[in-house]
């Protein structure tokens, strides 16, 4: 079978894929797993959407060598690579954002004043195991597109 054969199949499957509400789902939570982490690292150096450090429970910062900055800075690392590996890898990338954001959500559990955020990323986990989920179906062995 020649290329130009198999091209109007191939498109057909890929229009077809991109009306499926869930492709629709995992395609909306792959991006936004991708930039969101990727953002929040880099802005983890920078320190523009809010004072970083602020966040970071006493008893983490005491086990951290260096200070809270420096802290934030090997998290900003953590995150920039989670959201790479989103992207490259969603079946496994949302299953390391979701573990990620459990140990954000035990941090922010041990700071008074911080649960309203806790309970939103809470709702970022769920999220990101749904993402992982749907890689499966989505991104997994070329099955289901």
């Amino acid at each position: 079978m020649s290329s130009a054969d198999t091209t109007p199949r191939s498109g057909t499957a890929r229009r077809r894929a991109l009306t499926d509400p869930g492709y629709q789902a995992f395609l909306i939570l792959r991006t936004g797993f991708t930039v969101a982490p990727v953002l929040f690292g880099l802005d983890k150096f920078a320190n523009l959407l809010v004072d970083w450090p602020a966040y970071l429970a006493p008893w983490i910062d005491d086990l951290a060598p260096g200070s809270a900055q420096a802290a934030m800075y090997a998290v900003g690392v953590i995150e920039i690579v989670a959201g790479v590996v989103v992207a490259l890898a969603p079946r496994f990338g949302g299953w390391l954002v979701a573990g990620w954001l459990a140990g954000i959500i035990v941090n922010l559990l041990t700071i008074p004043g911080h649960y309203d955020i806790a309970l939103r990323d809470f709702g970022l986990l769920l999220g990101a195991v749904a993402l992982a989920r749907l890689a499966q179906r989505y991104h997994g062995d070329g099955q289901g597109r």
